[in-house]
């Protein structure tokens, strides 16, 4: 039995998809069956928002990348297929986002992702 590599997970893609606010690149990350989960203030851990498949994800990171705010990828960690990273984030009032990702790879693209995200209340 050989040992195939799995294909290697597109960090610079991300990183692009991410602060060019680009939801195509994004989306091209993503396995047809994926699964995103959001926890926050508004969707808590019993209850978290649940985007299933590439139309619901897409249809979310179109919003999200269509917001007048910046993004920042701050730190990424791949371990076999597992990814982990950090976004910050900033609107023009200055209401800061801090977006912490697990995701789960199946031959290099995500088919499960937990975001743990937080943001100011109010501009400090």
């Amino acid at each position: 039995m050989g040992t195939a590599a799995s294909p290697a997970f597109d960090i610079e893609a991300l990183r692009r998809g991410i602060e060019a606010h680009d939801a195509t690149v994004l989306l091209s990350l993503y396995a047809e069956d994926a699964e995103l989960r959001v926890v926050d203030r508004n969707s808590q851990p019993s209850h978290p928002m649940v985007k299933h498949g590439r139309g619901e994800i897409g249809a979310m990171l179109e919003d999200v990348c269509s917001r007048d705010m910046t993004h920042k990828l701050e730190q990424v960690i791949v371990q076999g297929d597992q990814v982990a990273y950090t976004e910050s984030c900033e609107y023009p009032d200055g209401v800061r986002v801090l977006v912490g990702s697990m995701l789960s790879l199946r031959d290099g693209k995500i088919v499960d992702q937990t975001v743990l995200q937080a943001w100011d209340e109010e501009a400090s």
